[in-house]
This record gives structure tokens, sequence and C-alpha cells, in this order.
């Protein structure tokens, strides 16, 4: 294994150093192109919904490394595959979208990509490509005999994305055993285009990958490279994005700024370190600084990485009103301007306050968390699951646990 002294280019030095390498197919050949040109390099995302989760957050951060490195991202949005749906370690199918939802979930994710690259024509400026543009013209009996044949059932059978729903008796449709070709197909497509040399992708896109790569050996004789991460957990081995109150969207239509910066503020001591390098554009020295903070100190770290995540993906001004808001909420106990809010008409139960500001998903895990003693209302424990708020000429300010904050404010 070559170590990040041991890199000639900067985009592998980078990548080594801030944590975002778990396999490369050739880390020698990828490292002399990438010191001699700029290199064009994609990852895929499927427009399955309006918003990208945080999730999907290390590879738009390693798209930004590789366009701060002096290379060109291409981020391709899968309005093809994503008419079907990629199989990869899901246990059941992906329910099938319309064009017209595919084309409206394709320019809202594009205002993400927006905020972490640089748009352009310049050689490494991003570019956003829709996969339908090739994918959709293909005709099926051509593309058979031309690429299909280049593929080995046998082999396909023995990725683990395909051998985990089999194994478990889980069917697998013929539409989705096809999404690894039109991967493949994908990447020799971009360099074509493009000039691509280099697909990213999670750890469970290894193999995806890998068949691009000998496609496009295979079929044009071009020498592509690939790239995964690690799959990034947290330090209690929990998946990173899953939370109790769902999933940690990106657009600020789906998930308030402060609910945002909570997220990362409520980091594991222990992630505080790698989050800061993945996530952040902290210099390596100071976020070694931060790490390194004990006792309370860890806490200004954590406030640290809550703001500078939050600045990337929302805005700085977004960021330092979330962080001020907690500042308040925490520190002052008063009840700051960004908490997500549940407007009310006279009165409502604490267990209906609770499902409306997002903090429980059903009435009996309200009713859970009022038993358990995580429910507050001002500052004040609420032990009745019948108690019911009044909410008169004011607010109130709602406590699930430690973590989650929300105002109840007279509706209009």
């Amino acid at each position: 294994m070559t170590t990040h002294a041991e890199y000639t280019s900067d985009l592998l030095r980078l990548l080594s150093t801030r944590g975002y390498v778990h396999q490369m197919t050739d880390a020698a050949g990828l490292d002399a192109l990438a010191a001699k040109q700029v290199v064009p390099g994609y990852i895929g995302f499927d427009p399955t919904a309006p918003s990208l989760h945080v999730g999907s957050l290390v590879q738009i951060m390693l798209l930004r490394r590789l366009q701060q490195a002096g290379h060109k991202p291409i981020v391709l949005m899968g309005g093809g595959t994503g008419k079907i749906g990629d199989p990869s370690f899901k246990e059941e199918s992906r329910k099938l979208l319309t064009n017209d939802l595919i084309a409206e979930n394709v320019a809202s994710i594009r205002r993400i990509f927006e905020r972490f690259l640089t748009f352009g024509d310049g050689p490494t400026d991003a570019v956003m490509l829709d996969n339908a543009e090739w994918l959709d013209a293909l005709e099926y009996i051509p593309f058979l005999r031309e690429v299909g044949r280049h593929f080995s059932v046998n082999r396909m059978l023995s990725f683990d994305s395909v051998k985990l729903r089999l194994d478990r008796e889980q069917s697998l449709s013929f539409l989705e055993f096809n999404y690894m070709i039109l991967q493949a197909y994908d990447f020799m497509e971009l360099s074509r285009r493009a000039g691509c040399r280099l697909q990213m992708g999670g750890s469970d896109q290894w193999g995806n990958i890998v068949n691009g790569i000998e496609l496009a050996r295979r079929m044009d004789g071009t020498e592509v490279y690939g790239v995964t991460t690690p799959l990034i957990t947290t330090a209690d081995g929990g998946k990173m994005g899953k939370t109790m109150a769902g999933a940690v969207w990106l657009h600020e239509d789906q998930l308030p700024h402060f609910d945002y910066w909570q997220f990362w503020r409520n980091t594991d001591d222990r992630d505080v370190g790698r989050f800061l390098r993945l996530f952040t554009d902290l210099p390596l020295d100071e976020i070694a600084r931060l790490e390194a903070l004990e006792g309370a100190g860890i806490n200004e770290a954590k406030k640290v990485l809550a703001t500078e995540a939050t600045a990337l993906c929302r805005g700085r001004a977004a960021a330092e009103e979330a962080a001020e808001t907690a500042r308040r909420t925490f520190e002052e106990g008063a009840a700051g301007d960004s908490l997500p809010t549940l407007a009310v008409s006279g009165e409502i139960t604490i267990v209906d306050a609770l499902i409306g500001l997002g903090f429980c998903a059903s009435k009996g895990e309200a009713r859970r968390l009022i038993a358990g003693g995580g429910a507050r209302v001002d500052g004040e424990k609420i032990a009745d699951e019948g108690h019911v708020l009044t909410v008169a000429n004011g607010q109130l300010r709602l406590s699930a646990g430690k973590k989650h904050h929300g105002l109840l404010v007279t509706a209009a």
C-alpha cells in the first residue's frame, strides 16, 4: 500500500490524508496521470427524491476534493438508471419513478451541488450530465450484441450486492440485474464524451466500477481508474446519517438549518476528528488541535464541526444563525428563531405536538418518550401523556430528550 508521502499527485495526497480512500484499482497509474494532467472524474447519483441526504455527502465532498486538487468533477445524474434503481445492498426493489418526477428531482438536486462545486466551461469547472441522454436511446438488440457479450453472468452473480439479495431469497428482478451493465456503460460513454478517466463511489460500488473499467478497456482500449470510499459508520457502529427522526436531508426545505447543525453537534466524541477531515475544509493542523481537546473542550470542537459542515451545505449565514440559536437555547435557556416550529390553534396534546414537530413518528413512540421522562415544555418534564398544551399569544419550547427542541407558536 502506497503511503501518503509517496504519492506524487496533489489529488491522491489530499484524498488519502483526509480519509477518503478505501480501494483503488491502480493507485500508481492514477497517481501518475493526476500528476501530469487534469483528470475528469465522476460519481453517479440517482434522483430518487428531491434532495440527497447526509449519506451522499462523502461522495459530494469527494467531488469537491477532486476540484480543489485541480481536476474536473462530473456529476452524473441517473435520469436513465433512476428508472431502474440500483439493487446494491437493497432488501427490496425501489418504486419506479415517472419521467416528470425524475426531471423535477434532478433540477432540485442540482441546487445542492452548486453549493459544493464551481460549475462552468473551464477545464476544472464542474459539469452535470444525465445518463438518460444516452441510455434512453439504446436499442436492445444492438446493445446486447455490442456490450452485453462482455459480461459474465457467473461473475455478476458473485458480486456482494447481488449475492446478498439471493442469499436472503429476496427477489432480484431482471430489470435491476441490468443496472450494473448500464453503470459500466456509463463509465465508457463518459470516457468517450468527456474524456472521463476516473469513477469514484462508495465501497458498495466496487464491483460496478471494476465492470466499467474492464468494459472501457475491452471495447475502446482506454485505461480508466476507480476509487472507492470507506463505508462511513459512526463510532457506535451505526450507519452515518440514520437518526430516530429519519433521514438528514441536505435541502433546507426538507430539514431546517438548526436541525442540520444539531445533527453535526451531536457527533460522538470519537468521530469528531474524522468528520472534520471528511466534511469540512479546515486545515489538517487545525483539525489535529481540535480532535486533541478533551472534556468540555471536545464540545467546542463539535460546535466548530457543526458550523463548518453547515456552512458548506447551507451557507455561512445559516450556519452562524443556527450556532447562535443553539447557544441561546442551551446556554441561556432562550428560544432561538431558527428552531423547528409548529403553529397551533389554541390547544394541542403533548403527544400530537411531539409528532407534529417530527420528534416522534407515532403516538406509541411519543408515549414511550413521555413515559421515559424525555418530554419537556419550557424545561419542565411532562409525565402525563394526556397533558394538553395551551399556546395563547406566545410560544412554548418543547424538547424531546436532550437533542431535539422546537417551538409551538400561535397559529395566525
